[in-house]
C-alpha cells in the first residue's frame, strides 16, 4: 500500500512539474500543479489527457524529422541584389508593422504585384477555370473542400482535361475537409492523369486539428489564386436559398510573389508525398505586374512564433485611423481582445462584420458571450443578414490588407495550417474598402443594450460555449 502511494505521489509530482515547466500561462500553470497535486492518479490522468499540448508537439517532431519543411528552403529566391520594397508615403505610419513582417516571417515583401478582388462564384470561378484552360506546363491546387459534383464537376474536367493535354496536375485535397463533400474530387478524379493526395488521412489518426485549410491555385507558376474560398456547390450563391448558400471573396494575385505561393504549395506537396519539387521549371521569372507590395505568410503550428496572430496584434498597434475586420468565425482570446480594445480605445475606429446567421452556431454562441467588453470599449460589432458570409478581410488604415484564408479564432492563428497575403496597396485597399461599405450598408449594429437584454438561458448557454474557445 505504502509502494503504490509513493507511486501515485512520484506521478502527481512529476505531472506538476511538467505543467510547471510547459504552460505558458500561470493561471494555466497553477490550475493544473494543484489538480495534479490533489487529485492523485485521477489530476494527473485528466492532465495527460486534455492538459498537454500535442498539436505543437506533434507538429515539431514532423518539422524536426524533416517530414514537414519550410517553404522558404524549396528552391530559395536569390534576393541578394534586390532592393527592399519601399513603402508608398501613405504608408509610412505603418513601417513598423513592415518591420514586424521582416522579423517573423521568412518571406520577403515583394513588390510589383497585382492582387485583383473576385466576388463570389460569379467571378472568382469561371477566372479560375479559364486560368486551368490555359495551363501549359503544370496546375498546383489546393483546397480544404474539393466537391466533385456541381461546380467541382467543372473543375474535375478542366483538370482532366489539362493533364491529357501533358500538363502536370497536382491536388492536395484536406481529408478532413473530404468529408464535407457528398462526392469527392478523389473519387471523380480517380483513373486520371491527376495526382491527388490527401493532406494527413484519417486512417493516420483521428486528428482534428493541424488540417491543412490553405485555399491555393497557382498555374505554371506565374499566376495564383488564393483566399477563403473553397471549390463547392454552396458558394454557387444564385442557384441556393440564403440560408443555404455562401458568399465569399477570392484573389486573383500576378507578379512576383506568386513564387512564394507555389513553395508554399510545395511544402505541403512534400509533407502529403516526400517528393521535392526544387527545379527552376517550378519558378519562372515573373514580371512586375502592378503596384502591391505583398508578402506571403505561410503559418502553422510547426512554427517558432505565431506569425500570423503576431502581425494581426502588431497592425492593431500601428493603425492610426481605421480597422475594418470581416470573418466567418470570431472568437478572439483575452490578449487579441485587449489589442482590439486598445486599439478603439486610442482612437481609432474599429468595425467588425459578422455573420448573423453561422453555419456552425457553437461558434456563433461563444463568440456573442465575448462581445460584451468589445462593445463596452467602443468597438463596432455588426451582424450580415443570410447568406453566410465566409468572406476574411482585415484592412487597417485604407492602406495595408490581409486576406488568405485564416479566421480570427484559435482554430486558424494555432491549430491548423493556413496561407494568407500581407499587402500594401491603395487600389486593393480602395475594392476591400467598397465592400466593407456594402456589407455595412446591409447589416445591423449589435448594442451593448441588446446584448445585455438577452434571456438568461441564452446568456448561460453563450458563455458555456465561450469555455471551448481555445478549440474552436
Amino acid at each position: 500500500m505504502a509502494a503504490l502511494a509513493a507511486c501515485a505521489a512520484a506521478i502527481s509530482i512529476t505531472a506538476a512539474c511538467h505543467a510547471l515547466l510547459h504552460k505558458r500561462d500561470s493561471r494555466a500553470a497553477l490550475g493544473w500543479m494543484g489538480f495534479n497535486l490533489t487529485l492523485p492518479l485521477i489530476g494527473p490522468f485528466l492532465y495527460w489527457c486534455l492538459g498537454i499540448n500535442r498539436i505543437s508537439r506533434r507538429a515539431r517532431q514532423w518539422s524536426e524529422s524533416g517530414r514537414r519543411i519550410s517553404g522558404t528552403d524549396i528552391y530559395p529566391a536569390d534576393d541578394r541584389n534586390e532592393e527592399p520594397a519601399v513603402l508608398p508615403g501613405v504608408a509610412l505610419h505603418l513601417r513598423d508593422l513592415r518591420i514586424l513582417g521582416d522579423m517573423v516571417v521568412k518571406s520577403r515583401l515583394r513588390d510589383g504585384n497585382r492582387i485583383t478582388p473576385l466576388v463570389n462564384d460569379e467571378a472568382a470561378y469561371p477566372a479560375m477555370l479559364e486560368a486551368i484552360g490555359h495551363a501549359r506546363e503544370s496546375i498546383n491546387l489546393s483546397s480544404y473542400i474539393f466537391d466533385g459534383d456541381g461546380i467541382g464537376a467543372d473543375f474535375v474536367a478542366q483538370l482532366k482535361a489539362a493533364a491529357g493535354r501533358g500538363v502536370e496536375v497536382r491536388v492536395i485535397i484536406d481529408a478532413l475537409g473530404e468529408k464535407y463533400s457528398r462526392f469527392s474530387a478523389r473519387k471523380a478524379l480517380a483513373g486520371s492523369g491527376v495526382r491527388l493526395e490527401r493532406y494527413l488521412p484519417l486512417r493516420h489518426g483521428a486528428y482534428i486539428n493541424l488540417r491543412n485549410h490553405r485555399k491555393l491555385l497557382i498555374i505554371d507558376g506565374c499566376e495564383a489564386f488564393t483566399g477563403g474560398m473553397n471549390i463547392r456547390r454552396r458558394h454557387k450563391a444564385l442557384r441556393h436559398a440564403p440560408a443555404t448558400a455562401i458568399h465569399d471573396l477570392h484573389f486573383r494575385v500576378q507578379g512576383p510573389v506568386v513564387g512564394d505561393l507555389q513553395r508554399a504549395f510545395l511544402e505541403d506537396w512534400h509533407f502529403v508525398t516526400g517528393e521535392l519539387l526544387d527545379t527552376p521549371r517550378f519558378f519562372p521569372t515573373v514580371a512586375c505586374q502592378g503596384e502591391a507590395l505583398a508578402r506571403c505568410i505561410s503559418d502553422g503550428p510547426d512554427r517558432e512564433f505565431r506569425k500570423l496572430e503576431q502581425i494581426i496584434m502588431g497592425a492593431l498597434a500601428c493603425a492610426g485611423e481605421s480597422v475594418l475586420i470581416m470573418t466567418p468565425y470570431f472568437v478572439p482570446d483575452r490578449p487579441m481582445a485587449a489589442a482590439l480594445i486598445t486599439t478603439a480605445l486610442r482612437g481609432v475606429d474599429v468595425r467588425i462584420v459578422l455573420p448573423a446567421g453561422n453555419n456552425l452556431p457553437f461558434v456563433h454562441w461563444a463568440s456573442r458571450a465575448l462581445l460584451g467588453d468589445l462593445l463596452s470599449n467602443g468597438v463596432r460589432v455588426f451582424y450580415q443578414p443570410p447568406p453566410f458570409v465566409h468572406t476574411k478581410l482585415f484592412m487597417v488604415d485604407d492602406i495595408w490588407t490581409l486576406i488568405g484564408s485564416a479566421n480570427l479564432d484559435a482554430r486558424s492563428l494555432r491549430l491548423n495550417f493556413e496561407l494568407n497575403l500581407s499587402v500594401f496597396d491603395n487600389s486593393l485597399a480602395a475594392h476591400v474598402r467598397h465592400h466593407f461599405e456594402a456589407a455595412l450598408a446591409a447589416s445591423r449594429e449589435m448594442t451593448l443594450e441588446e446584448l445585455e437584454q438577452c434571456s438568461m438561458p441564452i446568456k448561460l448557454r453563450d458563455n458555456f460555449a465561450r469555455l471551448f474557445s481555445p478549440y474552436l
